[in-house]
């Protein structure tokens, strides 16, 4: 089970994700969240993180930026800079503008009903690689980072086509029975192990990935 910590703003706050267990890191580029960080920060971050990564993992950690309404040429410039894995796209972004990303992009969604969802992955091009879509909670006039829990039904009628990350409301509590009613290839937590909004806990990643480990385990026995 993949776990993505997202909206991370300081070297210390990304260290306690990776020392957690943590697979994928996330750094949210929009303005209006408590959980954003300047190109210019992300940038600095990650010139000490990778210093620090190379003597101290064998794990590859994927780095991924959130974007709402970037442009392409701008994404791709702040992937560059951040030396970044891959985009994530949360906000309103055209299925072109996908395209062009290519492998680099996948798509958050945030389904409504089952229609909805169905209309958007037709609409999309689907990433090939792991992940492939991001699905979160359906909240109007919010990019995610809500708080509130996504439609697991929907999620899992998505994650048994396609490998996704389940967002939205997760927490220590909840994780564990998210996992085994949706089956998804990751899950991605952001206010569930904070302390304060924008703030992370180190002690509530670690038991947040020991939760989302223990519930593959048990599915998988």
């Amino acid at each position: 089970m993949k776990v993505k910590i997202c909206g991370l703003r300081t070297y210390d706050e990304a260290m306690a994700a990776i020392e957690a267990g943590a697979d994928l890191l996330g750094f949210n580029f929009y303005r209006p969240s408590p959980r954003y960080i300047s190109p210019g920060e992300c940038m600095r971050l990650q010139v000490k993180l990778q210093i620090a990564l190379q003597g101290m993992t064998n794990r590859k950690i994927i780095m991924v930026g959130v974007f709402v309404n970037y442009g392409v040429n701008e994404i791709t410039t702040v992937l560059g800079d951040c030396n970044l894995d891959l985009a994530q796209l949360s906000g309103d972004e055209t299925p072109e503008e996908m395209a062009a990303l290519g492998e680099k992009a996948f798509k958050a969604l945030r389904p409504a009903s089952a229609a909805e969802l169905a209309r958007a992955v037709a609409a999309y091009p689907r990433r090939s690689g792991s992940p492939a879509w991001l699905i979160d909670a359906n909240r109007p006039g919010l990019y995610g980072g809500s708080g509130h829990a996504a439609d697991w039904s929907l999620a899992r009628q998505l994650a048994v086509q396609s490998p996704i990350l389940l967002a939205g409301g997760l927490t220590v509590e909840n994780v564990g029975i998210a996992i085994r009613q949706v089956h998804p290839w990751g899950v991605d937590v952001a206010s569930g192990v904070e302390s304060a909004p924008g703030c992370k806990d180190p002690a509530r990643m670690r038991a947040f990935v020991e939760a989302a480990q223990r519930a593959e385990e048990e599915f998988l026995a």
